[in-house]
C-alpha cells in the first residue's frame, strides 16, 4: 500500500478539505484594536474542578433562530470540552465538517473572553487553551453560567450553553442525554441564519411564506436546484439519544493515551474516529489482562519448542542461511505443521510455517544470527521456561515494527478489532480505518478488504501460529475466527503498545 507523498497525512498537516478563507476563526472586534495598541491576555475564566462529579442540566440555544432551535441536555460534569463538542454535534445533527471553538466571557466576541480551541486552531498557534485540557465543570459552575460554542466560521453558527441546574449524579447514569428540544437542526453549509430561515420556509409546504421562499430560492440558485437537499433535520430525541449513547459507550479520548491517541487524532473522518473509539471502548483497555500458565504455555509452544531446539549452543545454519533439513523436519512434524502445509517439510525456504516461525522469533528478539549460527538471545534463555512471561513478551512485540507504516497501522487496527470481540468482517473494518487514516492502494484506489488482509498477514499469522485463530468456512472461502484467548492477547498487545 502507499500513501500520498511519504506517509500518512496527518490531520494537522493541511487545512481541512474545502476550508475557505471565510471558514477561518473570526477575531473579536477588539482584537483589531489590540493589533495597534498592544494585545492583552483575557482573564482566566476557569475555576477549580469538582472533586465529586455531578450532573449539569444545560440548555443550548442556536442564536438568531426563529422559532428558537434549542436542546436541553443532562451532562456529566467531568466531561472535557472536546467531548462536549461531539455531544453538541450529535444534539444538533451536525456532521463535524468545520472548525469550532468554545468561549467563556461576557459575549463570544469580546476581549474579555477566554477561548478553548479545537486541535487545528492549537496547531495554528491561535491564542487560547486546548479544549482537551478544559473540563465542563471548570466553566459552568453556578446556575446561570454560560459558555459559548461557535461552529463553522463561515456560516457562523453561535450556540449559547446555559447552566439551568446542578443535580446529583448516579454512577450508572448516562454521561450525556437529551431530555427536550425544539426546532429542526440546520443543514451543513446552508448559508447561516438567513439561509436556514429561507430553507425552513422553502422545504415546508405548510409554511406561510413557502411560495415566496421557493421563488427566492430559485432566483438565487436556479429553478433546477431542489432545496430539499439542504432541508433542516427534524428534532428527533430518540435519534439524538441513540447517537449520544454511541458516543458515551465509546472510549473517551481522555482514556486513549500515547500513540493510540495519536492514531485516533490522525483519523481524517468523523466516522473513522468514532469507529476506532468504539473498538477501543469495547476492548476495555483499562481492565487488567490475566493469563494462566496453561493458557500461556499452549499459546507460546511453537516459540518454546524452537528455543529448546536451538538450546544453549545454537544451530549451524546452511550456507544460504536457513535451518538444516533435520530441524525443519522436526518442527514440521512435532508442531503439527504437516496438517496445514503440503510438502515434504524438509527445506525451510519451501516450508513457510517453519520459515515464518523462525523469522518471527528473530523479529521479536528471541533469536539472532551470529557467524552462521542461530542463537537464543539472553532474554530468550531467561524466558523459555516461564510461559506466562514469554506470552507477555510476544504480546508486547505484536505487531512487529515495520518499515512500511501502513502494515504497522493495519496490524494494530486488526488487534483492536479482535480485542473488541468482533467476529466477522475484520478485514473490511481494517480497510475502512486505513482509509480514514489516509492510506490508499498503490494504484491510488481505495483500500479494499483484500488489500487489508494482505497488510494484516503477519499479525494474523502470529495469532494463527499461537492457536488463537480457528479456521473455518468452505474450501473456497476460508475464514479465521478469534478464540476467547485471542481477545486477551490482543488486549495485552494494545495495552503494551508502543514498544
Amino acid at each position: 500500500m502507499a500513501s500520498d507523498d511519504d506517509g500518512t497525512r496527518r490531520v494537522g498537516d493541511e487545512k481541512p478539505a474545502g476550508l475557505a478563507p471565510a471558514d477561518q476563526p473570526k477575531p473579536a472586534p477588539s482584537v483589531w484594536g489590540e493589533q495597534l495598541f498592544g494585545a492583552t491576555q483575557p482573564p482566566a475564566r476557569r475555576r477549580p474542578r469538582r472533586t465529586d462529579p455531578v450532573k449539569l442540566a444545560v440548555r443550548i440555544d442556536l442564536v438568531g433562530t426563529t422559532p428558537p432551535v434549542w436542546r436541553r441536555l443532562e451532562l456529566a460534569s467531568d466531561l472535557f470540552l472536546d467531548e462536549v463538542h461531539e455531544i453538541i454535534q450529535a444534539a444538533f445533527c451536525w456532521t463535524d465538517s468545520h472548525l469550532h471553538r468554545f468561549g467563556c466571557g461576557p459575549t463570544y466576541y469580546s476581549r474579555e473572553t477566554e477561548y478553548y480551541l479545537c486541535p487545528f486552531s492549537v496547531d495554528e498557534g491561535d491564542e487560547g487553551v486546548s479544549e482537551k485540557e478544559v473540563r465542563l465543570d471548570e466553566v459552568l459552575v453556578a446556575v446561570g453560567d454560560t459558555l459559548f460554542y461557535a461552529y463553522d466560521f463561515g456560516d457562523d453558527w453561535q450556540h449559547v450553553i446555559r447552566l439551568e441546574a446542578v443535580l446529583a449524579r448516579e454512577e450508572a447514569a448516562p454521561r450525556a442525554i437529551c431530555t427536550a428540544g425544539g426546532g429542526p437542526g440546520p443543514a451543513e453549509d446552508c448559508g447561516g441564519i438567513s439561509g436556514y430561515a429561507l430553507l425552513v420556509a422553502a422545504t415546508d409546504a405548510g409554511h406561510p411564506d413557502h411560495a415566496a421562499a421557493r421563488a427566492e430560492y430559485a432566483d438565487l440558485y436556479g429553478p433546477d436546484v431542489d432545496p430539499h437537499g439542504w432541508a433542516p433535520t427534524p428534532f428527533d430525541i430518540d435519534l439524538i439519544n441513540n447517537a449520544l449513547a454511541d458516543l458515551v459507550t465509546s472510549a473517551s479520548p481522555h482514556e486513549i493515551t500515547g500513540p493510540l491517541r495519536d492514531l485516533l487524532d490522525a483519523m481524517r473522518t468523523k466516522q473513522g474516529r468514532q469507529q476506532f473509539r468504539r473498538l477501543l471502548g469495547r476492548a476495555r483497555l483499562g481492565d487488567p489482562v490475566l493469563v494462566g500458565a496453561d493458557t500461556a504455555a499452549a499459546a507460546v509452544r511453537p516459540y518454546a519448542w524452537l528455543l529448546d531446539r536451538v538450546g544453549d549452543d545454537g544451530i549451524k545454519l546452511t550456507q544460504a542461511g536457513y535451518l538444516p533439513p533435520v530441524h525443519v523436519q522436526a518442527a514440521f512434524a512435532e508442531l503439527g505443521f504437516d496438517e496445514v502445509w503440503i510438502g515434504a517439510g524438509n527445506r525451510e525456504d519451501l516450508t513457510y510455517p517453519v520459515l515464518h516461525l523462525r523469522q518471527s522469533a528473530q523479529r521479536i528478539g528471541l533469536l539472532r544470527k551470529h557467524r552462521g549460527r542461530l542463537l537464543a538471545t539472553a532474554l530468550a534463555r531467561a524466558l523459555r521456561s516461564v510461559p506466562v512471561q514469554l506470552w507477555w513478551h510476544v504480546a508486547e512485540r505484536t505487531p512487529v515494527t515495520s518499515n512500511d507504516e501502513s502494515v504497522y497501522h493495519a496490524g494494530l487496527l486488526y488487534l483492536a478489532v479482535v480485542a473488541a470481540g468482533i467476529t466477522e468482517d475484520h478485514e473490511t473494518i481494517v480497510a475502512e480505518l486505513l482509509d480514514a487514516l489516509g492510506w490508499m492502494s498503490g494504484d491510488g484506489s481505495p483500500i479494499t478488504a483484500r488489500s487489508a488482509a494482505g497488510a494484516t498477514f503477519e499479525v494474523r499469522d502470529m495469532l494463527r501460529r499461537m492457536g488463537l485463530l480457528q479456521r473455518g468456512g468452505s474450501v473456497l472461502n476460508r475464514r479465521d475466527w478469534p478464540t476467547r484467548n485471542a481477545l486477551d492477547f490482543a488486549r495485552a498487545a494494545l495495552m503494551a503498545w508502543p514498544r
